[in-house]
């Protein structure tokens, strides 16, 4: 009750506090993420080994089972491993208990497979260690095609010159693009004349290697200025590769062209991704962290255009698959409830009632609830998602009941003759307790989401959160109104 006498004794400075947080909260809503699901914080590290060519048998046996039983030697806090063996490839993942330190956990891991290197196969490579986040999820897809490009083009543009402009966008991570085929130079050797001339493919293979090099010469000082020197005797053209010599045989040189065709052409194909009907490239955008996803979203809408324009015009760039237009729905349908239930309210309290007080008071308190309850959320970490927006979707039903009993009976007590402060402070007294206990009765309900573990209590606790802040900012609300 105190509340209430603080309210009717000092009006103007609640009513200044009405508009301060009517004020502040577009501020600090356009600076709380805004995403579909709540940020899963799993705390789980990858570990990535490759030697190509090694089939998933022996993965298994000589690196994957190796390096799972160092780990457990120097990584601590470990949950439990899982481990998947591929043709040439090696993922492991290391599921940490929670609260446990990743960057720790990513510092422990790395060391071990520096360690552990000299017990594998010769030749292989260090492994690439990444931290996995259930939150890295696709946001947006860009489908790249056009007329008269190839599809080593497609790839070559969305590789070298899309991808790293759109990495700079915060929050957000650009994979390689699917489909379009990898430019590579390829030698394709022909067999029959390799073996007429006495060579075998290792020989074309030195000779590519020893003539496809930089080599640092230090510098030349010429009069009063010195000159950095530099060798490089890389072939620049197709044409240079296959004029490289490979033998001299009775003095006539033996070159790459004599034995094989060298050409500008492409990987072998592994996937295909087609457009209208035609094969181009996709390019999926993920977002990381707890950026928003709005945010995110219209950064790399902004980039497009100044993308394009350094790019052949014939290149299309069609966004595909945005997140963003789900989430924005999601908005605006809790908007037009909330719209929706105050607009209804008002106009019952003032049919029923009579009372354009009583009407004004609807309509500030439930949009003034809802805003303390997303200030609140904001600082509190939380974003704004599905979750958050749906435990704001079922309070608004309270809402209205709550603030119509409220104002109903103080009206009551009006009619009964006493003066309005009486009457104000015996209509919240007498509906305090009632309104506290039918409050706590909703809120127990979801008192047990916060003994859930795992995936589900990152996306169902949000929920039970914003339920109870938006009850507790109707009551006083309501009250100080």
């Amino acid at each position: 009750m105190w509340i209430v006498r603080l309210a009717l004794s000092r009006p103007y400075t609640f009513v200044v506090l009405a508009l301060l947080l009517f004020l502040m909260s577009p501020v600090m809503l356009m600076r709380t993420p805004v995403d579909i699901f709540p940020s899963i914080n799993i705390p789980v590290v990858s570990i990535i080994w490759t030697f190509n060519g090694l089939v998933p048998s022996e993965m298994e046996t000589r690196i994957t089972s190796i390096y799972e039983r160092a780990l457990t030697t120097t990584v601590g806090n470990i949950e439990h491993i899982e481990s998947q063996s591929l043709n040439g490839v090696s993922v492991i993942k290391v599921f940490l208990h929670p609260q446990a330190n990743v960057d720790g956990a990513i510092a422990q891991v790395t060391a071990e497979a520096q360690a552990t290197l000299k017990q594998l196969p010769s030749g292989i490579t260090p492994p690439l260690v990444i931290q996995y986040s259930a939150s890295t999820v696709p946001i947006l897809q860009l489908g790249l095609s056009g007329k008269g490009l190839s599809e080593q083009q497609l790839n070559d543009f969305g590789s070298n010159f899309i991808r790293p402009q759109l990495a700079t966008v915060p929050g957000a991570a650009v994979p390689l693009p699917y489909g379009g085929k990898v430019r590579q130079i390829m030698v394709d050797i022909d067999s029959s004349q390799l073996k007429s001339k006495g060579l075998s493919p290792v020989d074309v293979v030195d000779a590519v290697n020893a003539q496809n090099v930089i080599l640092p010469s230090g510098t030349a000082k010429i009069g009063k200025a010195e000159y950095n020197i530099g060798l490089n005797g890389t072939p620049v053209t197709v044409d240079q590769l296959n004029a490289l010599p490979i033998k001299t045989v009775n003095g006539g040189s033996i070159f790459i062209r004599d034995v094989a065709n060298v050409r500008d052409g492409f990987a072998v194909q592994q996937n295909i991704v087609r457009q209208d009907g035609q094969r181009g490239a996709l390019l999926t955008i993920e977002k990381t962290g707890s950026a928003s996803t709005l945010a995110i979203v219209a950064g790399i809408r902004a980039e497009l255009p100044r993308i394009a324009s350094t790019l052949p015009p014939e290149l299309v760039m069609r966004p595909l698959a945005d997140q963003s237009i789900f989430v924005k729905a999601s908005l605006n349908g809790v908007v037009r409830e909330g719209l929706i239930a105050a607009c209804l309210t008002s106009i019952m309290i003032l049919v029923f009632i009579g009372s354009w007080r009583s009407t004004l008071i609807i309509c500030v308190s439930i949009p003034l609830s809802i805003l303390t309850s997303l200030l609140i959320l904001s600082a509190l970490g939380e974003s704004i998602n599905i979750m958050t927006l749906g435990g704001l979707a079922l309070a608004v039903g309270v809402l209205v009941d709550d603030a119509t009993v409220e104002i109903e009976n103080m009206q009551r007590n009006v009619a009964m003759g006493k003066d309005l402060r009486q009457a104000i402070l015996d209509g919240a007294q007498e509906i305090a307790v009632p309104a506290f206990v039918s409050t706590i009765c909703i809120s127990i309900v979801f008192v047990p989401m916060f003994f859930l573990t795992g995936v589900a209590r990152y996306l169902f606790v949000p929920l039970a959160k914003c339920l109870k802040i938006v009850f507790k900012a109707l009551m006083e609300a309501s009250k100080a109104a």
